[in-house]
């Protein structure tokens, strides 16, 4: 029986950060030349109390300096391991939680992030009602997601080589890039969906097998990898690298006067 989108991420990132690590390196090989985390710098509505729901590794804070622009930094995520790792981000307070049922009181933040996470929830609306309820009516929602075709030619190897359960989307509810906005506009106002314009170009196989890795449930037998390996080799062989197409935009919105 297929997992719900939460019992796959619990098996994906309770008890470990590496998985996550190893999707987020792959996307070192992005042919924008300004990578995601500055970029994203760049769009964020960030100013005053700021909580990032669903806040992985921290990376964001790696290139976003809470500290110099005198934010007041909140962190969760429901994996006691992603919560360690957040412990060790200057200044942030972190907690872990259930994004359908933040700890807080109404009206305490000025920004709520959700990076890459709605995704992963059985419930993406209850945790939009939330994050609706715990922004104060100033504030700003800014919440990144992926298109249905996005990093599509890595999803394909999985067939190729007889392992369909290789393909991340299968685990993942149906919040994305196309059906998002609408979604985010049943409790917010003022929606704006900005795309970032990037594709990854990979120049060898290790990293997609590095990726493939990260996100299997059982491993790869050694025909599986070799068939994996070879299937990328020779889009690199004939095209020069291993395009994959990538599909992401960051919706921002804002908290209605009177929170639904």
């Amino acid at each position: 029986m297929p997992l719900t989108p939460s019992a796959h991420a619990i098996s994906q990132y309770a008890t470990t950060t590496d998985n996550l690590s190893a999707r987020i390196a792959l996307h070192a090989y992005g042919t924008n030349p300004q990578g995601w985390f500055s970029w994203l710098d760049e769009q964020l509505p960030l100013f005053g109390e700021v909580l990032e729901v669903g806040a992985g590794t921290g990376k964001l804070w790696n290139h976003v300096d809470h500290v110099a622009r005198g934010l007041a930094l909140t962190l969760t995520d429901f994996s006691p391991a992603m919560c360690e790792q957040l412990r060790t981000i200057p200044g942030a307070v972190v907690q872990q939680c259930d994004a359908a049922d933040l700890p807080f009181g109404d009206a305490g933040f000025d920004t709520v992030i959700a990076n890459h996470m709605l995704y992963h929830l059985d419930d993406p609306d209850a945790a939009l009602r939330e994050f609706a309820r715990v922004l104060r009516p100033s504030g700003r929602l800014a919440i990144a997601v992926n298109g249905i075709d996005h990093l599509a030619e890595l999803d394909a190897i999985g067939p190729a080589i007889g392992r369909p359960d290789l393909a991340l989307v299968a685990g993942q509810n149906d919040f994305t890039a196309e059906t998002g906005p609408a979604r985010v506009a049943r409790y917010f106002s003022d929606v704006v969906v900005e795309p970032y314009p990037c594709d990854l170009d990979i120049l060898s196989a290790e990293p997609v097998l590095a990726y493939l890795d990260s996100v299997v449930g059982e491993p790869l037998t050694p025909a599986q990898r070799s068939a994996a390996r070879d299937f990328v080799q020779v889009k690199i062989d004939t095209d020069g690298s291993y395009r994959v197409g990538k599909r992401t935009v960051l919706i921002t919105a804002a908290r209605r006067t009177h929170c639904c």
